[in-house]
C-alpha cells in the first residue's frame, strides 16, 4: 500500500472457491489537502494433478486498486446555541407630555456560538411603537441589531407595555419592558391679548411690551407670525420652551409705512393644547410739515435778497431760494423734524452785485 494517511486490516485471508470475504480500507490523513495511494492485492491459487488430490506449485496474481482523499481541518470555534440578549434590558421613558414623543434605542445581540434568526417582534402597550426593526433578520454568532422603540402618550397617566421578540435561539421568546408616564398638555397665555399703538407718525416706530405664560405644564413654542408688515415682534428666539408657571418678556413695535388705521394678529405655534394670539391696532398719522419763516431788514437800494442755509454754525451755506427774493421775508419749507439749521442773507442790486452774508441766525425745527 502507497500513499500517506492510508491503512488496511482484515488481510491476510483465505476464500475457499466460490466465497467472499471483506477487509477495510482506512484512511487518517496527517494534514490538510489532497492525497494519492494505491492498494496492491496479491492472490496465490493451488494447481492439482493427478488422481490422489494432492498439489503441485501455485499460480500467484496482483491487483491493483487507486486510492485517494483529502484531508481538512475541523473548525475550533465554540458550537454553543445561538441566544439573544437585550441591551438595555428593560426601557423606561421618563414623563412625556401628551402630543409629544420620546424615542430610545434598543440592541439585540446573539452571544451564542451559532446564527440566530428573528422571525417576529410584538409590541403591547398603548403608545409604544417600533422602527428601524425589519424581520426576518439572521444574526451571526455576536453580531447585533439595534432599533428605535418611541412613546407617544395619548393621555395622561402611567403607561407600561413590552417587546417579544421571537427567534430559533434556546431562548425563543425575549421580552423586554416598556415604562413611561403621559403628562397633560400645558396652557399658553399671552398678555395683554390685544394692543392699541394709538397714533404714530408714518415712518417713525412705537414699541409696546408683550408677555408670553405657560402653565399646567412646559410648553414649546416653535415659532410666530404676524399678518402685517407694519407690526414685528422681537425680543424671543425660537424655539422656545417655558417651563410651568414662568413667563417670558417680548416687544411688539408698531412702523406705519402709510396713513390710517391698520391692523393685525399675532399668533405663536406651540404644543400647547390651547391657541394664542394677540390683535394688533395703530393709526398711521401723516408726518408734520415743518417750515422755518424768516424776515430781516429791508434795504432800499437792492432789488432783491437771496438766502443760505448751513446744518452747523458758521457754514458752509447752501443757497435755499430759487429766484431773487424780492421781500425781506423768506418761509423754508424743506427743513426735517428734529433737526438745527443755520441762516444768513445777502442783497442783490440793480447790477447784480451781491453783498456779503449777514448776521447769522438759528433755527430749530421740533420733533417730529
Amino acid at each position: 500500500m502507497t500513499g500517506s494517511g492510508f491503512s488496511l486490516s482484515g488481510l491476510p485471508l483465505t476464500l475457499p472457491a466460490g466465497q467472499s470475504a471483506s477487509f477495510s480500507v482506512i484512511f487518517a490523513p496527517q494534514s490538510s489537502g489532497s492525497v494519492s495511494g494505491s492498494l496492491s492485492l496479491v492472490s496465490s491459487t493451488a494447481i492439482l494433478h493427478g488422481t490422489n488430490g494432492k498439489h503441485n506449485g501455485s499460480n500467484s496474481t496482483t491487483s491493483t486498486v487507486p486510492l485517494s482523499g483529502s484531508g481538512t481541518i475541523l473548525s475550533t470555534a465554540s458550537t454553543t446555541p445561538g441566544q439573544l440578549v437585550a441591551n438595555p434590558s428593560s426601557l423606561s421613558f421618563g414623563s412625556v407630555q401628551v402630543s409629544s414623543t420620546n424615542t430610545l434605542f434598543e440592541a439585540v445581540t446573539n452571544t451564542g456560538g451559532s446564527s440566530v434568526t428573528l422571525s417576529q417582534a410584538t409590541i403591547a402597550g398603548t403608545g409604544f411603537s417600533i422602527s428601524g426593526l425589519s424581520l426576518p433578520l439572521t444574526l451571526a454568532a455576536g453580531q447585533s441589531v439595534t432599533f428605535g422603540v418611541t412613546f407617544a402618550p395619548q393621555s395622561g397617566g402611567s403607561a407600561s407595555g413590552s417587546i417579544s421578540i421571537g427567534s430559533n435561539a434556546s431562548n425563543s421568546t425575549m421580552a423586554i419592558s416598556l415604562a413611561g408616564s403621559g403628562t397633560a398638555q400645558g396652557q399658553l397665555a399671552v398678555t395683554p391679548t390685544s394692543t392699541d399703538f394709538g397714533s404714530v407718525t408714518v415712518g417713525t416706530s412705537k414699541t409696546q411690551a408683550s408677555t408670553l405664560s405657560a402653565s399646567g405644564s412646559s410648553v414649546s413654542i416653535s415659532s410666530a407670525a404676524v399678518t402685517s408688515a407694519e407690526f414685528s415682534l422681537s425680543g424671543i428666539t425660537f424655539p422656545l420652551t417655558i417651563a410651568a408657571g414662568q413667563s417670558v418678556p417680548f416687544t411688539l413695535t408698531f412702523t406705519p409705512q402709510t396713513s390710517g388705521s391698520a391692523s393685525a394678529i399675532g399668533s405663536f405655534t406651540s404644543n400647547a393644547s390651547n391657541s394664542t394670539a394677540e390683535t394688533l391696532t395703530g393709526t398711521g398719522a401723516a408726518p408734520l410739515q415743518h417750515s422755518v419763516d424768516l424776515s430781516w431788514n429791508e434795504t432800499s437800494t437792492v432789488v432783491g435778497y437771496n438766502v443760505y442755509r448751513g446744518s452747523q454754525s458758521g457754514g458752509p451755506y447752501t443757497k435755499i431760494n430759487s429766484a431773487l427774493d424780492a421781500s425781506a421775508t423768506y418761509t423754508d419749507s424743506s427743513v426735517q423734524a428734529g433737526q438745527i439749521y443755520y441762516y444768513v442773507t445777502t442783497a442783490v442790486d440793480s447790477s447784480g452785485a451781491q453783498s456779503g452774508y449777514s448776521n447769522q441766525i438759528q433755527a430749530s425745527v421740533p420733533s417730529p
